[in-house]
């Protein structure tokens, strides 16, 4: 539940998240349910009549209410942040800033670009070979959270990623573990790529955030997400 109500805006009631990281082995089956939910209106438009890029579309929309933007909020911020700061602490400050500058609107225009562009081509060849991607995509990416959580350190003293607490490797691990099961019943072999291409997403993210702020926040979480779900839609439509 904890989980739920950290990676969406389903109505679930949790009283506190200081210790919330300990039950981040559950995000891939946030996104499973989120993936879930969105796959199956797409798939009613599907069978409804709509075309493969309204489908496409209204998949999209269901992902991003479903979470609150929030991951795409993240991407925004970090883009701004990351290249739009001179310096660690400066890049913070425009992290935490609650307005969208140029690098996060083209961020997010791509981003979404992407998303459409991939889930359109999969809607076009059929909507159980898109349920599966946006299923296989939707945990994969938020496998990798985790991940990032119990590599990097908090870069800064408050956010909610500091809320939920540090992430023992061994809940990261689980956390893999378990994305790549569910992929491997969704995609079969092509989980194996789709998994390596995920967690390539991952480390990049991770790098570069390394470098210009020393760790991780939410809002680089966030990004991995969003980058790391585009990377195995891509390679699902490829």
């Amino acid at each position: 539940m904890i989980a739920l109500a950290l990676l969406s805006r389903l109505p679930v009631q949790v009283e506190r998240f200081d210790r919330g990281a300990r039950a981040a082995w559950a995000y891939p089956l946030v996104g499973l349910i989120i993936g879930g939910i969105a796959g199956t209106a797409g798939i009613i438009a599907h069978w409804i009549g709509f075309p493969p890029g309204l489908t496409a579309l209204i998949s999209l929309l269901f992902m991003v209410v479903l979470t609150g933007a929030m991951h795409e909020d993240g991407l925004a911020d970090t883009a701004d942040g990351l290249w739009g700061g001179w310096d660690r602490v400066r890049r913070l400050e425009i992290m935490q800033d609650s307005r969208i500058g140029t690098f996060g609107v083209l961020a997010l225009f791509f981003a979404f670009s992407a998303r459409w562009a991939a889930l359109w081509a999969l809607f076009s060849v059929g909507s159980g070979t898109a349920l599966s991607a946006i299923l296989a995509a939707s945990l994969l990416s938020r496998a990798t959270l985790p991940a990032l959580m119990a590599a990097l350190p908090n870069a800064r003293g408050s956010g909610l990623s500091h809320s939920t607490g540090p992430c023992p490797p061994e809940t990261a691990w689980l956390a893999a573990a378990l994305a790549f099961a569910l992929s491997i019943l969704l995609l079969g072999f092509g989980a194996i790529p789709a998994t390596l291409m995920a967690g390539m997403a991952a480390l990049g993210i991770g790098i570069i955030a390394s470098r210009k702020i020393g760790g991780q926040t939410g809002d680089i979480l966030g990004a991995a997400q969003q980058v790391a779900e585009i990377f195995v839609l891509l390679l699902l439509v490829a």
